[in-house]
């Protein structure tokens, strides 16, 4: 197991150091000059020379890179040069509102898609499996934004059940809290859900299918156990593998979602930030965001390889 760890972290490393700098160099073409946007109206020429040299911003690309990673490898991410903060004080206050979102939405995937998933798998060609795939496909079609503003109209506006934008700390008041949540949630899970439906009776029927299960029928084992204790472990790699993947997409891909609901998390601050040329703030959400992916992917190898033993020796 510790060769296996070792192997995938001497992929995981050179990842995120070629990912950090395809980071740095495209930030870089995004349009206009930081230090002029910085200097005012008036464009003072001595203001625009102190804002370069402070922020090294007269120094060559490789040498901007190298100070930059200096000091990601030391936990400084830069300074917000629109909020004159710390980048990694906003990360802190900023990446447990995208995480709790990003959890709850997870939840409600996994709540939605394997159960649909599995029933679909086991009925295949029934009505449950048509109505399991057109949900599925409905999922897939219904764009977020959209979604997210008609939930909007009908819990908040309508029904007034749920807040329609806000964002409660869980310590102020977990009830509001979940209030809050409930629809950002919802929309960013829906779509999730959809996809690992797919995949979930995809892998499914290809165990359902092998000569052990059918065996087990043949002894008589119970419907409901063979589906959950015989089909269900060993289609569970690919729902795991799947499972990471997206969520490492909901931590980098609820932009929209975060800005029709007034979500203060990750997405938000990183539109705000693009806005603003605040180019610290843009990279280091980008890089926490890369690391956390990396390391979704890490820990989803190794608990493919708690399922399968057979994947410690690939």
């Amino acid at each position: 197991m510790l060769r296996f760890l070792a192997r995938r972290l001497a992929l995981a490393l050179p990842t995120l150091v070629i990912a950090s700098m395809i980071i740095f160099a495209l930030q870089q073409l995004l349009p206009g000059d930081t230090a002029t946007a910085l200097s005012g109206e008036e464009r003072d020429p001595q203001v625009i020379a102190f804002i370069r040299a402070k922020y090294h911003l007269d120094r060559p690309l490789p040498v901007r890179y190298a100070y930059w990673a200096d000091g990601v490898l030391r936990g400084d991410l830069g300074e917000s040069i629109r909020l004159q903060k710390p980048v990694i004080e906003l990360v802190r206050e900023k990446l447990p509102v995208t995480l709790e979102l990003a959890c709850l939405a997870m939840l409600v995937a996994l709540a939605i898609g394997v159960p649909m998933g599995i029933v679909s798998a086991v009925r295949p060609g029934t009505w449950i499996d048509g109505l399991a795939n057109g949900i599925a496909l409905w999922g897939l079609s219904v764009p977020n934004f959209w979604l997210g503003i008609l939930m909007i109209l009908l819990f908040s506006v309508q029904l007034g059940w749920l807040p329609a934008s806000g964002y409660v700390p869980p310590g102020e008041s977990l009830a509001d809290n979940l209030r809050g949540m409930a629809m950002p949630a919802f929309v960013l899970g829906n779509a999730i859900a959809a996809v690992m439906m797919r995949h979930t009776r995809a892998a499914m029927l290809g165990v359902l299918g092998s000569d052990y299960v059918r065996t087990a029928r043949a002894k008589g084992v119970p419907a409901a156990r063979v589906v959950l204790r015989h089909a269900l472990p060993n289609a569970a790699i690919p729902i795991i593998t799947l499972a990471a993947l997206e969520f490492g997409q909901l931590l980098s891909g609820a932009v929209l979602t975060e800005q029709v609901f007034s979500v203060p998390g990750f997405g938000k601050l990183m539109v705000d930030a693009v806005f603003n040329r605040d180019f610290a703030t843009v990279q280091g959400v980008v890089i926490c965001t890369a690391a956390t992916y990396i390391l979704l992917n890490l820990g989803a190898d190794l608990l493919s390889a708690l399922v399968n033993p057979k994947l410690r020796r690939a």
